[in-house]
């Protein structure tokens, strides 16, 4: 066997194999990719809920001090007007200011400008003078989208909303939630109940 070459046959993958995988691939892509950007918009709007129930808890603290004992929470309302705030608009820097009046002392060390959608939160405020009144202090953030949901001059109705549409508004008043993400039976309780 001295003059004997062996061949050794190398194989590669034929045509169909990699159709084959290709497709297994592009099956498992469409199962894996709307649940993980469902998953990324759900982290959106928890870090939106918890910015605003911060912000909010340091702005209710700010308004006790004032007031020495706010009546947060108090709305018997079904509805909620933003437009009923004095400074509808309260600026970011504004809300800073307030919020951390020194170096030394605050009430949050930051507040934060924008929501998990990377879209500006929308601040009011009653005023000075109505520190005693119903809706005093407001947080909004418009959802997914950045609009309103509800035009600014028209009523929220209190209650949750499917907590998979990202496009709706929250909003967080005068120590609790006006619009806030829930479950579809909770979001299906509150439409049935209106």
């Amino acid at each position: 066997m001295t003059g004997a070459r062996s061949h050794s046959r190398e194989r590669g993958f034929t045509l169909i194999e990699l159709l084959i995988v290709v497709a297994i691939i592009g099956i498992i892509s469409a199962l894996l990719v709307p649940n993980l950007m469902t998953g990324l918009q759900n982290a959106n709007q928890t870090r939106t809920q918890a910015d605003m129930k911060s912000v909010g808890t340091a702005w209710m603290q700010w308004l006790t001090d004032q007031v020495s004992a706010a009546a947060a929470g108090s709305s018997t309302t079904a509805t909620f007007t933003w437009s009923e705030f004095t400074h509808a608009d309260f600026s970011h820097a504004d809300l800073s200011a307030l919020l951390r009046p020194s170096n030394t002392f605050f009430y949050l060390q930051d507040v934060p400008e924008r929501d998990g959608w990377n879209n500006p939160y929308r601040f009011g405020f009653a005023g000075s003078d109505k520190l005693l009144g119903t809706q005093v202090i407001g947080i909004w953030s418009g959802g997914r989208d950045g609009s309103a949901t509800a035009q600014p001059e028209s009523s929220y109705e209190i209650g949750a909303f499917p907590g998979t549409d990202f496009n709706q508004d929250l909003v967080w008043a005068d120590g609790y939630w006006v619009r806030w993400p829930g479950s579809a039976a909770e979001a299906a309780a509150e439409e049935g109940g209106n």
